[in-house]
């Protein structure tokens, strides 16, 4: 689990889905400022290690922090998410996620 959040780009995704619900991979792409299969390989991962599961709504697939994860590692993350919130990067991530969500979908994801 530790080892999954060693990578920047998956500590960025876990950042985002700590702070919002579900997301999909599109808005993921738009709001990190990666590639598709950057963003899938990171969310590969985070699934691999139990920390975030999805879901498929028709065309697009969502994740979500797993609502199911023990206390302590609920902490760690919440410890996490409140130490990055200062950092530039990860309020660039939240800033352009804002505005993508603003948005309908089917234009943040076409």
């Amino acid at each position: 689990m530790f080892a999954a959040l060693s990578n920047a780009v998956r500590l960025r995704c876990v950042y985002l889905l700590a702070k919002h619900d579900e997301i999909c991979v599109c808005e993921l792409v738009e709001a990190l400022n990666i590639s598709q299969p950057t963003a899938s390989k990171a969310l590969s991962s985070l699934k691999a290690s139990g920390l975030v599961s999805d879901r498929r709504d028709a065309n697009w697939i969502y994740y979500q922090l797993k609502p199911d994860l023990p206390d302590w590692l609920q902490t760690v993350l919440r410890t996490v998410v409140d130490d990055l919130i200062r950092d530039k990067t990860y309020i660039a991530d939240e800033k352009r996620f804002t505005r993508l969500v603003a948005r309908p979908r089917a234009v943040v994801c076409s």
